[in-house]
């Protein structure tokens, strides 16, 4: 019992180690009274005495330490249920702990999937570009060489008409 309750949260386990403390105390207590009264029964002065006192003292003796007793079990008993009871609570937080883990996992996994397809779309938009910006180069060549050879056809037909109709 004391490991599992060193094992617990820091606030429930101070209270368990406070009360685990005081039955190991009225457990001791209890082992010294039995061996007291044990080596009281193996002494025969020790026996005179009893005997002399009376059996009503040894009765009140015994009920009160059967009183003691049985609420020492109690507590026990308390203590054993609150126990069970953190240990279920700590079972179904780890059940829900790994549960986060994994739907962290498939988030992960997700993520990870739309930066692949982030970075895909990103090389065909950069060879988009490149393929644009050439097009547009060919473009304004075209122009150039169409207006150079637009330019030559109007001084030829210039030239041409120059000679004719100077003749």
């Amino acid at each position: 019992m004391d490991l599992e309750a060193r094992s617990l949260q820091p606030n429930v386990k101070a209270v368990l180690l406070a009360k685990l403390r005081e039955y190991k105390s009225d457990l001791n207590n209890l082992k010294s009274e039995h061996k007291r009264l044990a080596s009281a029964n193996s002494n025969q002065a020790a026996r005179d005495d009893l005997l002399e006192s009376g059996m009503a003292d040894a009765m009140s003796v015994s009920a009160n330490q059967r009183g003691r007793l049985m609420m020492s079990t109690e507590r026990l008993n308390e203590s054993s249920d609150r126990i069970k009871e953190s240990r279920r609570t700590m079972l179904e937080t780890e059940e829900l702990g790994v549960s986060i883990l994994q739907d962290l996992h498939q988030q992960r996994q997700s993520l990870l999937h739309a930066n692949d397809t982030l970075h895909g779309v990103d090389d065909i938009i950069s060879k988009s570009k490149k393929i644009l910006t050439n097009m547009s180069r060919r473009m304004s060549r075209n122009k150039w060489i169409i207006s150079s050879i637009i330019v030559v056809l109007v001084v030829a037909i210039a030239l041409i008409l120059y000679f004719k109709l100077s003749k």
